[in-house]
């Protein structure tokens, strides 16, 4: 059975940072590319950053040079370092797995950004 446990979210400051982390389990997680995507209250979710498995990242445009994506591969978990926060960047954090026709979505964390 596969599963996608994100972690490490919570209520911080604007300016300050997190580190959410997710971890797979019933996957060949090496092989597959990983990504976070967000959803904030009324909006769509939308993809915050990509990173294959070669280690080859993508960014959206909102978070380019504030969020960081990486992978450890023999932990099976992929990471979103996430530094200024601002209030915008409130929102349920979800990380997902691709390979081929194959998908999975964990369960979110919250990130809430307020002062």
């Amino acid at each position: 059975q596969v599963q996608l446990v994100e972690s490490g979210g919570g209520l911080v400051q604007p300016g300050g940072s997190l580190r959410l982390s997710c971890t797979a389990s019933g996957i060949l997680f090496r092989i597959y590319a990983m990504a976070w995507y967000r959803q904030a209250p009324g909006k769509e979710r939308e993809l915050v950053a990509d990173i294959s498995s070669g280690g080859s990242t993508n960014y959206a445009d909102s978070v380019k040079g504030r969020f960081t994506i990486s992978r450890d591969n023999a932990k099976n978990t992929v990471y979103l370092q996430v530094n200024s926060l601002k209030p915008e960047d409130t929102a349920v954090y979800y990380c997902k797995a691709v390979w081929g026709v194959s998908a999975y979505w964990g369960q979110g964390t919250q990130v809430t950004v307020s002062s």
